[in-house]
């Protein structure tokens, strides 16, 4: 279930949890299970009690088949844990299409989480407000057993992800992290090396000669931002010194914006070669350089595989993208939850999430 987030004063207050659980019919087994999802009863077994070791596809296939036959793991908890975990997770609102499809993603996965005894919550936290975002870490803390955020760097917010440990609230950073504060763990791709990846392709892309590329950002108050403005001003640094970076724009993931910085960098530097889109709204820089006529000149390079970025990769508007599996991670983000409830380490049998490369040439 997702509802929008206002700022608290005109929040609404109305419980959002989903049920609880399906019960386990008399008849199901952990044999059923295996033979629906194709596999061995070991696998289910260790999918069922969280355990690590198995794929992030096998999980999803595991659970699926679980829940199409009503058998869930409740009786396998430890006394004490029979009542679901309750989880929230927070992301920022707005037009950033990656996001919502993440969202989209935990919402529609009820069934899975309850599988793991678990039941989840999305709230949308007007986007680049990191007061606005402390206060909502503060309120929904109250109410649940975990939160999953990702997060602005900002000392307010870091002040709340602490409150939430003094109460025995563990805080999981996705997506983007937050510096020195005690968050039991974070989901997300090491973003300095995504800055890298994209640097590297535009320069593949373009060749070893002198040109120009420019950056535009959503904002560098998110952490995963500034990584990888870094990392991308570091690969042209170390290995295209002849290739020169004219300048980092903010765009706030707005497509409209993202469409006037794209026309004002395309003025300002007629010989533009390449574009780097760190956050969202990539629809406003396809539009520009369309409309400029150069739609397949300029190398543009971003992120989060979507609708949206799988048509300009067709088209031609887009080169490549860099992605993560929102699935994988919401996922990461159970195991890391199932793990602190059972006492393990937070990231014990989580890996780290894999970069994706996406081109036309190899669309999924």
């Amino acid at each position: 279930m997702v509802r929008r987030i206002l700022p608290l004063s005109a929040a609404a207050s109305d419980e959002t949890f989903v049920e609880g659980a399906p019960r386990r019919r008399a008849s199901a087994r952990i044999d059923d299970v295996a033979a629906r999802a194709g596999v061995s009863t070991a696998t289910v077994d260790r999918v069922l009690n969280q355990r690590p070791g198995v794929r992030a596809v096998t999980v999803q296939r595991v659970l699926k088949a679980a829940s199409e036959i009503g058998y869930t793991i409740d009786d396998a908890l430890p006394a004490g844990a029979l009542r679901p975990l309750r989880l929230a997770f927070l992301l920022p609102a707005g037009s950033n299409r990656f996001l919502a499809m993440v969202g989209r993603q935990i919402a529609g996965s009820q069934d899975q989480l309850a599988s793991f005894n678990m039941r989840a919550r999305v709230d949308y936290i007007e986007s680049f407000k990191p007061e606005l975002l402390a206060q909502h870490l503060k309120k929904v803390g109250r109410d649940v057993d975990g939160i999953a955020f990702m997060a602005l760097e900002h000392p307010t917010v870091r002040e709340a992800v602490d409150w939430l440990a003094d109460r025995g609230v563990p805080a999981v950073t996705l997506i983007s992290d937050i510096a020195n504060t005690r968050r039991v763990a974070y989901v997300g791709l090491d973003n300095r090396s995504a800055g890298r990846t994209a640097g590297y392709l535009l320069a593949r892309f373009i060749g070893r000669k002198p040109a120009k590329v420019a950056m535009i950002a959503g904002s560098l108050s998110y952490r995963a931002h500034e990584e990888r403005e870094m990392g991308f001003l570091h690969l042209f640094e170390d290995l295209f010194p002849q290739i020169q970076v004219v300048g980092l724009r903010e765009g706030h993931d707005e497509e409209a914006r993202n469409y006037r910085q794209t026309k004002t960098l395309l003025a300002q530097h007629p010989d533009l070669a390449g574009i780097y889109n760190i956050g969202g709204g990539p629809e406003g820089i396809a539009r520009a350089l369309k409309e400029s006529g150069r739609q397949h000149e300029v190398v543009f390079v971003g992120h989060g595989l979507t609708p949206d970025t799988r048509s300009l990769l067709i088209e031609g508007a887009m080169d490549a993208v860099i992605t993560q599996n929102p699935q994988a991670a919401m996922m990461d983000c159970v195991s890391i939850f199932a793990n602190l409830r059972a006492g393990r380490p937070a990231s014990q049998g989580v890996e780290r999430p894999r970069t994706e490369i996406v081109l036309r040439e190899n669309l999924p």
